[in-house]
């Protein structure tokens, strides 16, 4: 995130929602919601994991080990700090979805 704030590279953590949409349709990654409950109860993607942020470190042998894992928050913050727990438990690959379900949404792709 300070990357983009000082010289506007692109965090290597992140990718776009667009590119995310991308990787959905081809059902090419594992999607871990890390929102609250209450939150995903408001509406999430279809098909993805919940795994509360807290509880993530907890829970991460849930997620697949050699896989692509894309996480998802509110507007991309959190998702952020997802991604470092995931890649501290051995998925480098992990990314962050960049703005979140807020720009899913806006977008009008599917939510449940």
């Amino acid at each position: 995130m300070l990357g983009k704030l000082f010289n506007n590279e692109p965090d290597p953590r992140e990718i776009t929602n667009a590119d995310a949409a991308k990787i959905y349709e081809e059902k090419g990654a594992t999607f871990v919601d890390v929102r609250e409950p209450e939150e995903w109860a408001e509406g999430h993607m279809p098909g993805a994991v919940h795994i509360p942020l807290g509880d993530l470190q907890r829970r991460a042998n849930e997620l697949p080990q050699d896989g692509d894992i894309i996480t998802v928050c509110r507007s991309g913050g959190r998702s952020l700090n997802a991604v470092d727990i995931l890649q501290r438990t051995g998925r480098p690959g992990a990314k962050s979805m960049a703005g979140g379900m807020i720009e899913w949404k806006k977008s009008g792709r599917a939510v449940e």
